[in-house]
């Protein structure tokens, strides 16, 4: 664990209370086979799970999509109504956590931003590579739209969103949506927590982040070997959102660590979006560390984040 001046403390007393938790169980490696290892990764990425806020519904369901019928979770903050709806992308490097992992950020951005949510349970790498969890996360998108009015969504405001490897799927699919010409016609923002953009290990970021902050350069290494299928993928700008032709994508906001080796490539990419027109809101939180979001209960930081990310979804949704 670095002795960087720049942590805020409370990330730092809550890394340590993650550390003390994982130490008594085997060490977690990016390693196959990958279910004893997300066992224990998800057993300890649940603790962060509990409390937060109470939803007036929650109901679950299955769209089929690429061949399988994908589990989707929706919580509504208000019962009545016809409500906008943020559809959420858990992060995980492809390879693990859930919807449950993330279900208390997901209601949390539900209660700021005054949206419902549905989270959407994607197949996991490396069992299924790249563009098996896409193609499921593209035809939830088509089938939550065409069939908005059983759940009380309005199908003229959706915003996709996702942390990590999350908001590589969120952006990938919207770019997806937009090429097929059968996209959703509304689809008004991307909100992306600290998104994987592309596999440069050489960025300002990863060279000063590599070790000591939570999320390793290695680790990324190994994630994006088991995501992709070969290096013809890594040309793929459905894999790789940096590759991309941007002109087109709705309002983004894209929320980054401080001391994440993905950091530079979320900057990058930030100037990529205005650059080719899109309207991308930016925002470093300082001190904080990749994942920081989901830590709601012991960060003040974290908190503070998701209110911006409750403002920016209140403007983009009209509500």
């Amino acid at each position: 664990m670095s002795d960087d001046p720049r942590w805020d403390p409370e990330m730092r007393a809550a890394r340590q209370a993650m550390d003390a938790a994982a130490a008594k169980f085997p060490p977690v490696e990016v390693v196959e086979p990958l279910d004893p290892q997300r066992a224990v990764n998800d057993r300890l990425a649940m603790a962060a799970a509990r409390g937060g806020p109470a939803m007036a519904t929650t109901s679950e369901f299955w769209i089929y999509a690429n061949g399988r019928r994908v589990f989707c979770r929706l919580h509504r903050p208000r019962a009545s109504g016809v409500l906008p709806v943020l559809v959420w992308f858990h992060g995980g490097g492809w390879v693990w956590l859930t919807v449950d992992t993330h279900d208390r950020l997901v209601r949390e951005l539900a209660t700021a931003g005054g949206v419902a949510t549905v989270s959407v349970d994607y197949t996991l790498s490396p069992e299924a590579k790249f563009p098996q969890a896409l193609a499921e996360c593209v035809g939830v998108v088509r089938g939550l739209a065409a069939r908005a009015t059983e759940w009380g969504l309005d199908a003229s405001r959706i915003v996709l969103g996702g942390d990590s490897a999350g908001g590589n799927l969120a952006f990938a699919t919207a770019l997806a949506l937009r090429e097929d010409g059968l996209g959703v016609p509304g689809l008004s923002g991307l909100l992306a927590l600290y998104p994987v953009i592309a596999p440069d290990f050489e960025s300002p970021s990863y060279r000063e982040f590599a070790t000591g902050y939570g999320l390793t350069a290695a680790r990324m290494r190994a994630f994006w070997n088991l995501y992709l299928r070969d290096t013809v993928d890594r040309a793929n700008p459905l894999a790789v959102p940096a590759r991309a032709t941007l002109a087109g994508l709705p309002p983004t906001f894209i929320q980054l660590a401080e001391l994440d080796v993905l950091r530079s490539e979320g900057e990058t990419f930030a100037a990529r979006l205005r650059a080719a027109g899109v309207a991308c809101d930016l925002q470093v939180y300082p001190g904080m560390l990749h994942g920081f979001m989901l830590l709601t209960e012991a960060v003040r930081g974290a908190r503070a984040a998701v209110a911006d990310a409750g403002a920016w979804l209140h403007r983009v949704s009209g509500t």
